[in-house]
């Protein structure tokens, strides 16, 4: 396996199971509709977290994937994912309030 392929199954894994956690989490929230004043404000956020993790995820996925099986592609999904990266980062970064 190539070095790059183990970075990016690390990086593909970890998205995954941040999609399957925050996933669960929203589970969790919906049935209990009794917290709903207490939890409301949360669902925006987790919503979002959650939309970029999948993201990540199946770019990941794809980079993994061509650069496992050597498709002319892979450099452009690798890019793909790095420029995701950054804009989830960024797009998530919490900021501070004055």
């Amino acid at each position: 396996m190539h070095p790059l392929a183990m970075l990016l199954g690390i990086v593909m894994g970890s998205a995954v199971s941040i999609s399957l956690g925050l996933a669960m989490t929203l589970v969790v929230f919906l049935f209990l509709p009794e917290f709903y004043t207490r939890t409301a404000e949360e669902y925006p956020p987790l919503l979002r977290a959650l939309l970029g993790a999948v993201i990540v995820a199946g770019s990941a996925a794809a980079a993994f994937y061509g650069e496992i099986r050597s498709r002319y592609w892979a450099r452009s999904a690798q890019c793909v994912l790095g420029l995701l990266l950054v804009v989830l980062a960024w797009w998530l970064w919490p900021v501070p309030r004055v």
